[in-house]
């Protein structure tokens, strides 16, 4: 567009629909307007002209008509007055006198009324003529009268009558031409109509062009333009965000193109945003396990190994010390292992991947173990300094699990799976690492299989609740027992706590068990309550237990639904359970220790619990773990801790017991050190069934040591 008319349309504000609107709907109203009051102009015209016909010239014609009939009646009366005898002439000459004085005031009318040029020059003409005949009139008269009729006859046709003729004829033209006028006057008032019909048809034309130019103008201008925007929303709603639509001469097109040119670019600059949040670690700047998915999810692995590395004791650090140092640990590591993989000799460089947590994973395209083995070590000798944060230096400790491809070749899904497997392999073997083997496939698998069958062990009643009597040192009687579950599956056989129990714990489904062994517990203590009505039973519960809210209110319930009595009941806590979050604890053992059962710390000395909390708990027992039992007669030093962990349980007003003791050399240093009462071999085995009625009916009849 040339620049003149641009500043043209910006001096006018023509860029502006609105301003353009009510410009194309102005010119259209102002035609149409025209269109309309030129028909009536027009004919209010005309009215005038009838109205002026019919009183002005309609009136000079009468008058002029009447002047004619008056000229030609007194020029008819001469040649009676030459034959009329005296008397007669004398009436005669009256009359003529009356018509001149007409005619006189008649041409003193048309004097005043006559507005034509060439009728005021006839008009003035005939009063020449009449003033020129009336002379000659007065004279034929006078010469009637003294000289007689046949001198006046002689004047009348050699004088008289040519004047009377003239006069005659220049008043016919008076009257032909006021006649001739009235005609024009009527053809130009009837050209005047036709040509504003004309006009009006011109104008009517004029105005549909106008309209359909203006439509045209705004179809381009308008519609075009949104069907433009239209097609660019679309694309950016496809994900296009290149196109840009072009700035239109219309500014609210413009405003509004210019508005989805910016969206599109923020739409495009947030989703870059988001792609790289979906697809990169925020904390490292790493790809991340989905974008690894996605870029190698169906590329051909088949000499590939994949390197599977965890932080261990992240959760600690992140307790400890806090979130920020976690990863702040995690960021160094990431750099650490990344100059790794960046100086490694390999033709492809390695893919490191950051996963959740503390995890990583490196792509490595070989399959020689030399090659893993070098990056490795490279990897963990990288790590050995400690990550220095602040005013702490953090050890790092990596786990690494490795997975090769095999023959046939495996999705990177299951590499990733099979690396993953060698690494908890390698955690539970407290190994710095492990490769993959089908060996603990098959673990794995049988894991998932032994999940499987939890769920439905408990409603098959596949477990069993096995009893390790408790005595009193002081008495060698029986005063209760531990409850130890035990699982006898229907296909594998026995399979043993220390397997289940843990995996139990780690899926979340220790607290079935937990119930299940409450109920066992709580139903035996109602068998008991009338043949042994003082012996208790006490039934382990784990950390997962202790976070539950509801523990407290399904014991009581328990308690209710048997009519048990609540002393006979007793709570083992473990005391690294309670440490690990001793204030949530301490409030949900006040709620147990209110539903009148016993609690006991178990495992006691393994943990790490300070006398400030262990003053707060409301336990009547201290258990000592079998790790302080075991060989205690020959070991002097833990002889003194074990003296000191008794007393200090008795400055509390707690029990001591001591758990695992299987000689008789155990027992009485235990009971020189002032322990209250004991539980192990050396008394008996975990007992269920009909041995443990037949060593309740021996332990009623005879001491038990």
């Amino acid at each position: 567009m040339p620049n003149f008319l641009k500043d043209l349309l910006s001096t006018f504000k023509l860029r502006r629909i609105g301003v353009r609107l009510v410009l194309s709907y102005g010119i259209l109203l102002t035609l149409f307007i025209v269109v309309l009051i030129l028909p009536l102009g027009q004919i209010n015209k005309m009215m005038r002209l009838e109205d002026k016909f019919a009183h002005e010239d309609m009136r000079k014609l009468l008058v002029v008509q009447e002047l004619g009939l008056l000229t030609e009646s007194v020029s008819n009366a001469l040649p009676l007055l030459l034959t009329a005898a005296r008397d007669k002439r004398e009436q005669q000459y009256g009359l003529v006198d009356e018509k001149n004085k007409k005619i006189t005031s008649l041409i003193a009318t048309l004097e005043r009324t006559l507005d034509d040029p060439s009728q005021q020059n006839n008009l003035k003409l005939l009063k020449q003529r009449r003033d020129a005949y009336q002379k000659m009139y007065l004279d034929l008269v006078n010469l009637l009268e003294d000289e007689g009729q046949e001198a006046a006859t002689k004047n009348f046709y050699t004088e008289v009558e040519p004047s009377l003729n003239a006069l005659l004829a220049i008043s016919s033209r008076l009257l032909q031409n006021e006649q001739d006028l009235i005609i024009e006057h009527q053809n130009q008032s009837q050209q005047d109509l036709k040509k504003t019909g004309i006009i009006a048809i011109l104008l009517s034309i004029l105005a549909v062009i106008v309209a359909a130019l203006l439509a045209w103008i705004t179809t381009r201008s308008v519609v075009r333009p949104l069907e433009q925007l239209q097609t660019r929303a679309l694309k950016i709603a496809a994900g296009d965000y290149q196109t840009q639509i072009p700035v239109s001469n219309t500014e609210e097109i413009a405003k509004v193109g210019l508005a989805l040119n910016t969206m599109s670019n923020a739409i495009a600059s947030r989703e870059k945003d988001i792609e790289h949040l979906a697809f990169f670690d925020g904390l490292t700047g790493l790809p991340n396990r989905t974008y690894l998915l996605k870029t190698m999810g169906q590329a051909n692995l088949n000499e590939y190994t994949i390197i599977l590395m965890d932080l261990a004791r992240l959760k600690s650090v992140n307790e400890t010390l806090g979130f920020d140092t976690g990863d702040s640990v995690i960021l160094h590591v990431a750099q650490r292992i990344q100059h790794v993989i960046a100086t490694s000799h390999i033709d492809s460089v390695p893919l490191l991947v950051k996963l959740a947590g503390g995890s990583f994973a490196v792509m490595i395209p070989s399959k020689n173990q030399t090659t893993i083995e070098d990056i490795y070590l490279r990897i963990d000798q990288a790590n050995n300094e400690p990550v220095k944060c602040e005013n702490y230096a953090v050890d790092v400790d990596l786990v690494y699990g490795f997975a090769l491809q095999a023959e046939v070749p495996l999705p990177l899904i299951h590499l990733l799976r099979n690396a993953e497997v060698a690494l908890y392999a390698a955690k539970r073997s407290s190994k710095k690492l492990a490769w993959y083997s089908d060996a603990q496939e098959a673990s794995r698998l049988s894991h998932l299989s032994l999940l499987s069958d939890l769920r439905t062990a408990v409603k098959s009643n596949e477990l069993q609740m096995w009893l390790q009597p408790k005595i009193k040192l002081s008495t060698a009687q029986v005063y209760g027992f531990e409850a130890l579950v035990r699982w006898q599956h229907p296909a594998r056989g026995f399979i043993s706590p220390a397997e289940f129990v843990p995996f139990a714990e780690s899926t979340g489904y220790i607290g079935i068990i937990t119930d299940w062994m409450l109920e066992s517990a709580v139903i035996k203590l109602a068998e008991w309550k009338n043949i042994h009505p003082d012996l208790s039973i006490a039934v382990n519960v784990s950390t997962h237990d202790l976070r539950d809210k509801n523990f407290p209110d399904r014991v009581a319930s328990l308690l209710k639904q048997y009519n048990v009595d609540p002393h006979h009941l007793r709570i083992e806590i473990t005391e690294s359970g309670i440490m690990e979050d001793p204030d949530s604890a301490i409030e949900l053992l006040h709620r147990l220790r209110q539903t009148g059962i016993s609690l006991s710390i178990d495992d006691f000395g393994t943990g790490y619990s300070s006398l400030a909390y262990l003053q707060k708990l409301p336990v009547n027992e201290l258990k000592i773990d079998r790790s302080f039992v075991t060989n205690i007669d020959q070991l002097s030093d833990t002889q003194r801790l074990v003296k000191t962990i008794i007393e200090l349980g008795h400055g509390l007003k707690l029990s001591v017991i001591a758990e695992g003791i299987e000689t008789e050399q155990e027992r009485a240093i235990l009971q020189q050190l002032g322990c209250d009462c004991m539980q192990g071999y050396l008394v008996s085995k975990p007992l269920y069934g009909k041995q443990l009625q037949d060593w309740l009916d021996k332990s009623l009849q005879i001491d038990i040591i």
